[in-house]
């Protein structure tokens, strides 16, 4: 499945709205919308539940070695993030797909445990056979480092891609000393309040929750959008200009990081009794020194 039939069938944003009538010729009110939906402000979504605020503390590329230990320890699962560089309307940063899961994940962290390794790079264009031994390699290394359970997350919603990081898994989990799977970022939270695009509404409400300062909502303009992720727009879903909010994306944030911290627990328990827990003696350069 590529991305345009994901969209196809991923339910009611599969098709691009037009701007409203009423706001067509009103884009200094239209602006004024769309500085208040992007900066609420971190106090105000506060109030609500979870910031965009990324804690580092979870961040496997911040931590010292203790605080790594620590958290294995605790909780022994890694997250990591995955999407390419990828064209996301004129309003959005390129590596939207990676920067929207790598954030989920940070607020799994936070809440359920577990660490998040930096986000990768690469799309299902990429060949497998050359590829898929590298991620192999990877999720490896993270079990060699005592993790018992390994979760890829992608944000670029493609079976491909899905499919190349469990495929990578294979092998790493054969011996039922750890678990994995690759998952979309609402592969277990999809519905009414949590979904997907491609640039449109979930998409940019995720950016503006997460990264305001990257979302420029007027490159799009005025007028009607090019429907269907055609050009010269490439917007997947409903027009963010409408539908978009920082709010909208925090929830969405919020379903998808309790859904993921859910299952990685699930997926722990789900090991044998004596492989629940960090498996090496410790972060210390006589029992490990890098990923």
């Amino acid at each position: 499945m590529n991305r345009r039939e994901f969209l196809r069938n991923a339910g009611p944003f599969a098709g691009v709205g037009f701007i409203a009538p009423s706001l067509m010729n009103n884009s200094d009110a239209r602006a004024a919308s769309w500085v208040e939906r992007i900066d609420a402000g971190p106090s105000a979504l506060k109030k609500q539940g979870i910031t965009g605020e990324l804690s580092r503390s979870v961040q496997m590329q911040f931590m010292r070695p203790g605080q790594l230990e620590a958290a294995a320890r605790k909780f022994p699962v890694v997250y990591v993030p995955f999407g390419p560089i990828e064209w996301h309307g004129r309003h959005l940063p390129l590596g939207t797909d990676a920067l929207k899961a790598h954030g989920i994940l940070v607020k799994t962290a936070e809440k359920f445990g577990g660490v998040v390794y930096p986000s990768v790079y690469f799309h299902e264009g990429f060949d497998r056979k050359t590829f898929v031994p590298v991620l192999t390699q990877l999720f490896k290394r993270l079990k060699r480092s005592g993790f018992r359970v390994i979760i890829g997350v992608s944000g670029h919603n493609v079976q491909g891609q899905i499919d190349m990081i469990n495929q990578a898994l294979k092998p790493v989990v054969a011996d039922g000393t750890v678990a994995g799977v690759g998952l979309w970022e609402i592969s277990l939270s999809k519905g009414p309040e949590s979904g997907t695009d491609h640039a449109a509404k979930w998409e940019t409400s995720d950016m503006m929750f997460f990264h305001p300062d990257r979302v420029d909502m007027s490159k799009l303009g005025t007028g009607p959008l090019a429907p269907r992720m055609k050009p010269p727009d490439g917007i997947g879903g409903l027009d963010p200009r409408v539908h978009a909010s920082a709010e909208a994306g925090r929830r969405n944030v919020e379903l998808a990081a309790e859904a993921i911290g859910a299952k990685a627990g699930e997926l722990l328990e789900s090991l044998p009794k004596d492989q629940r827990s960090f498996s090496l003696p410790g972060i210390s350069p006589e029992h490990w020194w890098m990923i």
